[in-house]
């Protein structure tokens, strides 16, 4: 069976330096065997990747590579903590935020480009429970916004 860091060169992804904290929190945080990501949104040559509203400003496939590179922020504040995403036991749950515009009802649409890649990544592990919710809108102008949970391998000692 691959590691997820065999799946990831296997489908030519790489994922991006870790994320920088735009206030004051840790993009994400340990407890036990238990890893927590900030909400992680997407950026592209230090710039937010397709800005606004998805429907009006952004289209639903421009939405769902947001939310895979957000996806891939998260795992890459992941990976910053505990040094490997190999260390990952099972994705618990993700949580997508689309910054809707009025009457858009395609929020699980979106939320599939950040759930279906950690299937790809960690096979059925990667499956989360998953929430998908439409707001008004999102920090900087974000059209999607990703929350991760993610348990970690015991390791005896």
């Amino acid at each position: 069976m691959p590691t997820p860091t065999e799946n990831l060169a296997r489908l030519k992804w790489t994922l991006p330096p870790p994320p920088e904290p735009k206030g004051s929190y840790a993009p994400a945080v340990r407890a036990n065997h238990m890893v927590y990501v900030a909400g992680q949104g997407a950026f592209r040559g230090g710039e937010v990747l397709h800005p606004g509203l998805v429907e009006r400003d952004v289209s639903i496939p421009q939405a769902q590579e947001a939310a895979q590179l957000a996806t891939f922020q998260a795992l890459s504040a992941v990976q910053s903590l505990i040094g490997t995403i190999d260390r990952i036991e099972r994705i618990v749950r993700v949580q997508v935020f689309v910054a809707s515009s009025p009457g858009f009802t395609q929020q699980h649409v979106v939320a599939n480009g950040a759930t279906e890649p950690l299937v790809a990544i960690f096979g059925e592990p990667g499956r989360p429970s998953r929430v998908a919710v439409g707001v008004p809108a999102l920090p900087l102008n974000f059209p999607v916004e990703v929350e991760l949970w993610a348990q970690l391998w015991a390791v005896p000692g």
